[in-house]
Formats: C-alpha cells, sequence, structure tokens
C-alpha cells in the first residue's frame, strides 16, 4: 500500500514529462512550416498556370488546396518522386458548373501536364496544339 503511494507520484510526472518533450519537439520542429511554405507556392504557381490555360472574360474561380470548396469537391495536392501532383476546380462565371483539373509538376514547378474536363471549343483547339494540355467533354 505504501509502495502504490509512492509510485503513483512518480510515474504520473514521468508521464507528464515525456508528454512535455514531445509537445516541445512538435512545437519546435521547422520542417512542418516549410513544407507547408512549398505546398503554397506549388499551388500559386499552378492557379497561375491553369489561368493561362482556361479563356474567361473575367476571373475564374478557382478551389484548389489553399481555397477548398466542398460544393466543388474534393482537392488534393501530392508530392511525386519527381515533382508535384495538384487537383481542383474552376469554373468560369457563377452560372458556369464546376469543371475539374488535374495538374502535373515537376520539381522546378513547371508544367508536365494539365487535364481539364470542360466542354469549352477553344480549350479543344488548344489541347490539339500543346501535348502538355488533354481535353475531355
Amino acid at each position: 500500500m505504501q509502495l502504490h503511494r509512492i509510485i503513483r507520484p512518480v510515474v504520473a510526472f514521468s508521464v507528464g514529462i515525456v508528454l512535455a518533450l514531445y509537445a516541445f519537439e512538435r512545437i519546435s520542429d521547422p520542417e512542418p512550416a516549410r513544407q507547408r511554405a512549398r505546398e503554397e507556392a506549388v499551388v500559386i504557381s499552378a492557379r497561375e498556370i491553369l489561368k493561362s490555360y482556361v479563356p474567361a472574360d473575367g476571373e475564374i474561380e478557382i478551389a484548389d488546396a489553399l481555397a477548398p470548396n466542398r460544393v466543388a469537391g474534393k482537392v488534393y495536392i501530392y508530392p511525386t518522386d519527381d515533382g508535384w501532383e495538384v487537383s481542383g476546380y474552376y469554373r468560369r462565371n457563377e452560372s458556369d458548373r464546376w469543371h475539374p483539373f488535374l495538374m502535373s509538376l515537376n520539381a522546378n514547378i513547371d508544367l508536365v501536364s494539365l487535364s481539364v474536363r470542360d466542354a469549352d471549343e477553344n480549350l479543344g483547339a488548344a489541347a490539339d496544339d500543346d501535348p502538355k494540355f488533354s481535353v475531355s467533354r
């Protein structure tokens, strides 16, 4: 009985120290912040690439990893062995439906491939001229 009274605070103190050390390591690790910054840079570049391929009268609305939209659908950014994959949705205006896109980028954030699902005739013609760009209807 006496031993139990002594061991209980020692175990509680030990568990508390282990949890405090774990929490300190988690908050002082700079790698998650660096990874987030890399992912943000990739998504911002992907937006600019998408805007250069998709013609619009005004600004297109994009749902991606930085601006998800549950109505549009799931989006992701995924590191690959040689770059990144970014998925998302875009629409030209409020009356337009959401169009999915999938983009592959290399490690230098240069376009490898862009695939969109859109019935716009201009996009189809642009895809015929660019091997990195594909459009499905």
